[in-house]
């Protein structure tokens, strides 16, 4: 079976190139190992949410995935509270002084799944879909990529677009290299129904122990992700709910009051990782297999979105015309990414070590940079136009 494209893994990121290139000449195909998660009839909350940025939902918008979404799930960030760890420095950011209606919408994981699967199952005729399915190896050769699946099948491309995640299976059979370290902290999530309203206010800690951040969600609960040092979160995964509940609460200064848990914690590492490059011929990686970045800034998933993005647009520019897997052409990709995906490393990576420092004079000058930030609106605005795109 011969395809233009076939993208390796079906999450939201790889799905979404596939929808956003859905219109197009090009032959596609998708190889995905697990079933899409499917709606519970119990009205259930996701314990997994993203803050999906302005530019973010455009792109799914356009695509026709973000108008399945329902709307009563979704909630928009008006304004923003960073406080330090001195408990007397702040940052704030605004919607209204960005200029903008919303700084993020508050999004669930399966929800956000379910919309672009229903998407390429509905509208994309020219998008094959192998699922579930595993590759068993790929062959590069001059001209095409040739993938022999688990069941024997073979299919063969002008260009593999590997999704798969991290831990990417793909970009190891490509043979590119990565760089590595562990934070050593563990990333908790869970949701809970908050005493007081929130205000569409998303709040974030930088604490001595991590960073805890409160997501709004519909009514009065809020979403928690707290990226927690290793023994921290250790004894947070082993509370009891109603002691869990009343840690958060009085990490988060009792902001939003009692805290009472509607989802089970969940936990995973975190670590940092540097791609070193994103293509090769016949190969284009994207999302978490292009980069791997601390969630203190909530960009991982936009990171990922703006990767499906560009490739989407450049790919269209020369739909039909052309070897889409020309390597000359996924250089003018990967330069294009470049920039943002080396500043939002360099931040992240660089905010998570300032603040996880004991060191005087540092923990001093961080604090004080949010305060410093605070008075300055024009930097605040351009701090945002990133995070917004």
């Amino acid at each position: 079976m011969k395809f233009d494209i076939v993208v390796i893994g079906g999450g939201l990121v790889g799905a979404s190139l596939l929808a956003a290139l859905k219109d197009s000449g090009l032959k596609l195909a998708v190889v995905e190992s697990r079933l899409p998660v499917p709606i519970p009839d119990d009205a259930s909350w996701d314990g997994r949410i993203y803050a999906i940025s302005p530019g973010s939902a455009d792109f799914l918008r356009k695509v026709n995935a973000w108008q399945r979404l329902d709307t009563a799930r979704i909630t928009p960030v008006y304004d923003m509270q960073v406080h330090g760890d001195d408990q007397a420095a702040r940052l704030d950011f605004s919607a209204y002084e960005s200029g903008v209606p919303e700084l993020a919408y508050i999004a669930e994981n399966r929800q956000l799944q379910h919309a672009i699967w229903e998407t390429l199952t509905s509208e994309a005729a020219n998008v094959e879909i192998f699922c579930p399915a595993r590759c068993a190896s790929i062959t590069w050769h001059e001209s095409h990529a040739e993938l022999t699946l688990a069941d024997g099948r073979s299919l063969q491309a002008a260009l593999v677009v590997g999704a798969d995640g991290v831990n990417s299976w793909v970009r190891e059979q490509a043979g590119i290299g990565t760089q590595s370290h562990s934070y050593f902290q563990t990333g908790i999530v869970a949701n809970f129904q908050a005493e007081r309203a929130h205000h569409n206010i998303a709040f974030q800690w930088f604490r001595r122990d991590g960073i805890l951040a409160l997501l709004p969600l519909p009514g009065k609960r809020v979403s928690m992700v707290w990226s927690a040092n290793k023994s921290r979160a250790d004894m947070l995964l082993e509370l009891s709910e109603e002691a869990l509940g009343d840690f958060v609460a009085q990490a988060a200064n009792h902001a939003l009051g009692a805290m009472q848990l509607i989802t089970p914690p969940l936990g995973f590492p975190l670590n940092f990782v540097h791609v070193q490059s994103l293509v090769k011929p016949r190969l284009a990686l994207i999302g978490d297999a292009a980069h791997g970045i601390h969630p203190l800034a909530g960009q991982g998933v936009n990171l990922g979105l703006r990767d499906a993005r560009e490739l989407a647009n450049l790919l269209l520019q020369f739909d039909g015309v052309g070897d889409c897997g020309e390597h000359h052409l996924l250089r003018c990709y990967e330069r294009s990414r470049k920039e943002d995906i080396l500043a939002l490393e360099w931040v992240t990576d660089g905010l998570q070590k300032l603040f996880g420092s004991e060191h005087a004079t540092l923990i001093r000058l961080r604090n004080l940079g949010f305060e410093i930030t605070n008075r300055l609106p024009v930097l605040k605005t351009r701090l945002m136009q990133h995070a917004l795109s």
